[in-house]
């Protein structure tokens, strides 16, 4: 009993340490005491098997949610960074050259912003922010509620044109919700984010413009964070399931503009053919699996967890192939390793991490790159999915 007790004291110190950032390791006050451990067989190795040239693109503060332009030459994240930061402690969003030149905010210093990601001609992002609803940074949730997400009703998703640094909603005329974790297929046709205007936290996609939109998933609890494939017949996310009790509180925090984002998995979805819009479960560990994208040759997914250790809070990059066979760790170095996406030729990966911080430090995360030397590269698949 001291045991468990004194690991949820861990976990809750942790959790203070995040509670003002979506990014952050969020997820650790969450895992249940009672869940059993499920041993998964990982093939361990070496980083430098994935890894080459690995450089670091920030130099301190907390960043994260780093993606690439479609040229390979950028990356769009959110940050929080002086001078900002210091009457703001809200994220906000930044560009950055791969080379790590050329730092700039890019959002008005205003709200909260999160989930940022470069059109296919480079001239905008597309990013979610509380901007509408007041230029202040938004109170975090209540702790009494538990460790739990905020949901706000007034994110919405908006363009950024950074040529002009002006900005608008892209959809105006969206009903009230959390509408955020947009993405872009490589194609360059559609856009896929979570919004819980229906009442429930689920997968749209529609295009650019905003036109054609189209539900995804419908199975209650938080679908989020999803990816297209580099062959665009697939997407890829993290979702949970609750049951029972674990429904009933689930739907109770939603009402409340809260989410607690615990038990997540890792699921696929094929667009195409008979088994179409269909949610197939790639992971089944325990502890929180989140962050995932696809390999270049869409038979494998990289992403985040806590597998190997779900009572703490040490997150490490896996690769699962896609049928959930062949889990092998990729990271080692650090206590938290996340938000991976390989670059749209498929040669280098970003990630977030905190490998040169002190130990035990979670607010100083920085963005690297390296060369992708791992499994999944497929030149053929890349070519035939770009624009």
């Amino acid at each position: 009993f001291a045991m468990k007790v004194a690991v949820v004291l861990c976990l809750l110190a942790a959790a203070s340490v995040f509670a003002h950032s979506e990014y952050r390791p969020h997820f650790l006050r969450l895992i249940k005491e009672a869940e059993r451990v499920r041993k998964p067989l990982v093939h361990f190795g070496s980083e430098d098997q994935y890894f080459k040239n690995v450089f670091r693109v920030s130099n301190g503060g907390t960043n994260a949610e780093a993606y690439w332009s479609f040229d390979n030459k950028r990356l769009t994240f959110q940050a929080q960074l002086a001078p900002y930061n210091v009457t703001h402690p809200c994220d906000l969003i930044y560009n950055v050259d791969v080379t790590g030149r050329n730092n700039h905010i890019v959002s008005p210093a205003a709200g909260r912003d999160t989930c940022s990601y470069f059109t296919p001609n480079g001239t905008h992002i597309i990013y979610s922010s509380t901007l509408g609803g007041g230029a202040w940074c938004p109170a975090p949730p209540d702790q009494d509620f538990g460790y739990v997400w905020p949901l706000n009703k007034d994110m919405d998703i908006y363009t950024h044109n950074l040529q002009t640094n002006q900005h608008r909603p892209l959809l105006p005329n969206f009903p009230p919700g959390y509408t955020a974790e947009s993405t872009i297929s490589p194609n360059g046709k559609r856009i896929l984010f979570t919004s819980d205007f229906e009442g429930d936290l689920e997968l749209y996609t529609m295009d650019l413009d905003g036109a054609n939109l189209e539900r995804m998933t419908y199975t209650p609890g938080y679908d989020g964070g999803a990816y297209f494939s580099y062959d665009n017949s697939m997407i890829v996310w993290r979702a949970n399931r609750p049951r029972g009790e674990d429904l009933t509180r689930y739907l109770q925090l939603l009402s409340l503009g809260m989410v607690e984002p615990t038990n997540m998995q890792i699921y696929i979805m094929q667009l195409q053919g008979p088994n179409a819009k269909v949610p197939i479960r790639v992971t089944n560990n325990s502890g929180v699996s989140f962050a995932p994208f696809f390999l270049p040759n869409n038979k494998a997914i990289i992403f985040s967890s806590n597998l190997h250790d779900p009572m703490g809070g040490d997150f490490q990059l896996y690769v699962v192939n896609i049928d959930g066979s062949g889990l092998r760790q990729v990271t080692t170095k650090g206590s938290f390793n996340s938000f991976p996406m390989l670059s749209f030729d498929g040669r280098r990966i970003a990630w977030c991490s905190n490998r040169d911080a002190a130990p035990g430090d979670y607010s100083t995360i920085d963005i690297y790159v390296a060369d992708w030397v791992g499994d999944g590269f497929d030149e053929t698949s890349v070519r035939r999915g770009r624009l």
